[in-house]
């Protein structure tokens, strides 16, 4: 979804939307909680990219001074829709239902696996024991 900031409204839902998606992609907000983006990025920040960091940094900045007029006018609103688009861009493709899909699906195949060296070991121990 590509998002172009018209005003310091924006900035505070672009900001927002990416906190929301760092606390689900990597955690740190409790149930409930909402925290906002410089705190996210404060408890969580670390686990972006150097670039996409900065990028949030700055996003995280412009939100804060948003809420004063005189400043939220001078933002360079296309700098932070970029920055916005590659963060979402970045923490979007993996949503809760996809990862929790990854980590049922890395546990099934560890079971089967396991299953698959103990069949390999029971089938062994016959052969060497003449049973087969």
């Amino acid at each position: 979804m590509t998002r172009h900031a018209s005003g310091p409204d924006d900035i505070r839902d672009m900001a927002d939307e990416v906190s929301r998606l760092i606390a689900a992609r990597f955690g740190g907000a409790r149930r409930g909680e909402r925290p906002p983006l410089h705190v996210m990025l404060r408890r969580r920040g670390g686990a972006l990219p150097r670039r996409l960091r900065q990028q949030a940094a700055a996003l995280a900045q412009a939100d804060q001074m948003s809420a004063q007029p005189k400043i939220a006018r001078q933002l360079d609103l296309a700098r932070l829709s970029r920055a916005h688009q590659a963060l979402t861009a970045h923490l979007q493709p993996l949503g809760e239902l996809s990862r929790w899909q990854g980590r049922a699906l890395g546990f099934a195949a560890s079971v089967a696996l396991g299953l698959l060296v103990l069949a390999a070991a029971v089938v062994w121990i016959l052969l060497r024991r003449g049973h087969l």
